[in-house]
């Protein structure tokens, strides 16, 4: 269907909201934890499946405290060296870059609950959760990160004490935060054999029935019902317009391809096919390097490290210091779930970076000042791990969430999916660098680490205020005008008539033609 033939203005409305907004009417207006009693499956399937954020998490707080327990030192004398702990912690990181290359790509070809080990944990879970409670579930998966980063902490400090915290303590001290993580990576393994495949990938496979099916599962509702009828039509109606946008940027090459591989790779090109994207997918990789270069994960994989620097000579205090951090995380992690959707994403990152920034600078100051001698000057030591522990809730409240959120709202339809996968693969990619850079950086510069990092900060504001457009209830044509561009104007109109080829939108309005009668025959029934 030639996109000039599709009234946009009469089907806008429905494409961008008509069908949630019957949703809406058919929950009663329950969003959120109102409509979690609603969909029960749907959230303890997701909530399994968020074991995978719980093992991302304690992964990055286990290291670290391994590399301060005496045991741990004289069975491997040469994690004392700081680029010995920097090439492990990089070589950690590693297999994260490769999932978050390669889980999009993965998912589609394969599915999402078998590549959940490899990252396609955030496109399992979001693809699975109806609209009512899925920005609930992602805001609960990115509180399982930090949950996970918390547990890794405590138990790091409670079996520092196994066999005493000197010389004569056991193995068992480092080694079992790492037994410990081996329990929930068994579990989620042999669980996602039992849980259900994506609706959304078994109608890319054709395997509508079984979408239909698995849609009547999660949402506990009959087949005919007809919510089952109206997310099914919008995810097919999305299938059949990725498969087209694809088939008029890339005919003679899908043509002779045509397999999903070639499909699926088409894809990742079309981020960079114009400067409108080009500028989407470098605003994507960019927020993600500021993220990482704001020192965030220079705390999280080295906080016993970072401690012991400032003054906290006890292994056991600055592990307890550090089990703080992760307390602080999660508190601050649950204040993002209110305010990120009220206040905005660049206020809310603009205050983050200038409480991280600020914190960052006053470490390296006190740092600077009383590092030579830390034994006089304890005082000082514990002001800056005060102002550490600031410099981690203003990160959980704001540039955290913030970064993962933005990702996935600056690319029109046909991209989203393969963006969002370029920003995490740049976040990874950059975090590979600083778990590297850290642990040399703080040896040979000391204080001027953090003095860096605040620096980073500013320019993250400077970068966000001025190239970053505000995503909070913005439409993808809102955006359209922030870039110059008409491509999500465009897609809208071949979405519309996708929609109404399959059906949508011929439901849609039989049963809004039927909701007027009933309420007409209601108005004309005499009062009691």
């Amino acid at each position: 269907m030639p996109l000039n033939s599709i009234r946009l203005h009469d089907h806008t409305q429905l494409v961008q909201g008509a069908a949630a907004q019957r949703r809406a009417e058919l929950y009663q207006g329950r969003v959120g934890l109102s409509a979690l009693a609603k969909n029960k499956k749907a959230v303890a399937v997701a909530s399994f499946a968020s074991i995978g954020g719980f093992l991302y998490g304690y992964q990055q707080g286990v290291l670290g405290g391994s590399f301060t327990k005496p045991s741990f030192q004289e069975k491997f004398p040469r994690t004392t060296e700081a680029t010995v702990q920097s090439l492990l912690t990089a070589i950690l990181q590693i297999g994260g870059y490769v999932g978050s290359l390669t889980a999009g790509l993965f998912g589609e070809v394969y599915s999402r609950k078998h590549t959940i080990l490899s990252g396609a944990l955030f496109l399992y879970n979001a693809e699975l959760a109806p609209p009512e409670v899925r920005g609930l579930l992602v805001a609960m998966q990115q509180l399982g990160v930090t949950f996970g980063i918390m547990v890794a902490y405590w138990i790091g400090y409670g079996t520092n004490f196994i066999g005493g915290t000197g010389s004569g303590q056991r193995d068992l001290a480092w080694q079992l935060p790492w037994i410990i993580q081996g329990i929930p990576a068994v579990i989620l393994a042999v669980g996602t054999f039992f849980m259900p495949f994506s609706p959304r990938l078994l109608v890319n496979k054709g395997r509508d029935d079984e979408a239909i099916a698995t849609l009547s599962y999660l949402r506990n509702l009959p087949k005919d019902h007809e919510l089952i009828q109206i997310e099914f039509l919008e995810i097919k109606a999305e299938a059949i317009f990725n498969r087209r946008i694809l088939e008029q940027r890339y005919p003679q090459l899908l043509k002779e391809g045509g397999n999903i591989w070639i499909r699926e790779l088409m894809g990742y090109a079309n981020l960079f096919r114009t400067a409108d994207s080009f500028k989407r997918t470098a605003i994507a990789g960019i927020i993600m390097f500021f993220q990482q270069w704001t020192g965030i994960d220079s705390i999280i994989y080295y906080a016993p490290f970072i401690f012991q620097n400032l003054g906290l000579s006890s292994n056991s205090v600055s592990l307890l210091a550090t089990g703080v951090v992760g307390v602080i995380m999660v508190l601050a992690s649950m204040l993002s779930m209110v305010f990120i959707d009220k206040l905005g994403r660049k206020p809310l990152w603009i205050a983050s970076c200038t409480g991280m920034g600020l914190s960052m600078l006053i470490v390296g100051i006190i740092t600077a000042k009383f590092s030579s001698d830390w034994p006089k000057h304890a005082a000082g030591g514990w002001a800056a791990v005060v102002f550490v522990w600031i410099y981690i809730a203003n990160f959980a409240y704001g540039a955290g969430p913030v970064s993962w959120t933005l990702i996935s709202e600056i690319f029109p339809l046909s991209t989203r999916a393969k963006g969002t996968a370029i920003g995490a693969t740049s976040n990874w990619a950059n975090t590979i660098v600083v778990a590297y850079s850290v642990p040399p950086m703080i040896k040979h510069i000391g204080f001027g680490t953090y003095i860096l990092f605040a620096v980073i900060n500013v320019f993250s504001i400077v970068f966000v205020y001025f190239f970053v457009p505000e995503t909070k209830g913005k439409t993808l044509e809102e955006m359209d005008l922030v870039f110059g561009s008409h491509t999500s104007r465009d897609e809208t109109a071949l979405l519309a008539g996708i929609q109404k080829e399959v059906g949508l939108i011929a439901l849609l309005s039989k049963e809004k033609h039927s909701m007027e009668k009933n309420t007409s025959e209601e108005k004309s029934i005499p009062g009691e």
